[in-house]
């Protein structure tokens, strides 16, 4: 883990790890009400019944979290995890009704609190861009070393 990533990844992966255990055990009308909103966003969550996604999403929220939290865990996928949960929470702020105002991206009041999430496909696609191109970086040193090692007398 970078140190430049370090205030990134902590305050994010705290925040799943925290928002993932305060839905473990979510049953009956709180896992139904959670499940009906992913489900009308998504379609294919409706195969599943409210309580088990409930708890698929609790474990999903606390492994994203340890991830980003956890050093040896590459900025590339980290950030590839980050951004695909910030997707998907962008995809049930344009699919659900009453979030947007009529014919525009713009929250109406109830919608504040999804469209912030929008952040969260930022801050990832910030670690996945930048784990790429320190990946990039690392191989053009090490064949910019053999170049230099291949000519005699440098």
């Amino acid at each position: 883990m970078r140190l430049s990533h370090l205030p990134l990844r902590v305050t994010i992966g705290v925040f799943f790890i925290n928002s993932g255990l305060g839905k473990r055990g979510l049953e009956g009308e709180p896992a139904e009400g959670v499940h009906g909103m992913a489900a009308g966003a998504i379609p294919q969550l409706q195969k599943m019944k409210p309580d088990q996604f409930a708890q698929v999403l609790s474990a999903s929220e606390i492994a994203l979290g340890a991830a980003l939290i956890t050093p040896f865990v590459s900025p590339v996928l980290a950030g590839a995890g980050l951004t695909a949960f910030g997707a998907g929470l962008v995809q049930l702020y344009l699919k659900t009704p009453g979030l947007r105002e009529p014919g525009s991206i713009k929250p109406t009041q109830a919608g504040v609190g999804i469209a912030k999430d929008i952040w969260l496909v930022g801050a990832g696609l910030t670690l996945l861009t930048d784990g790429i191109a320190e990946r990039a970086r690392k191989k053009a040193r090490k064949a910019g070393k053999r170049v230099l090692e291949a000519v005699p007398g440098i």
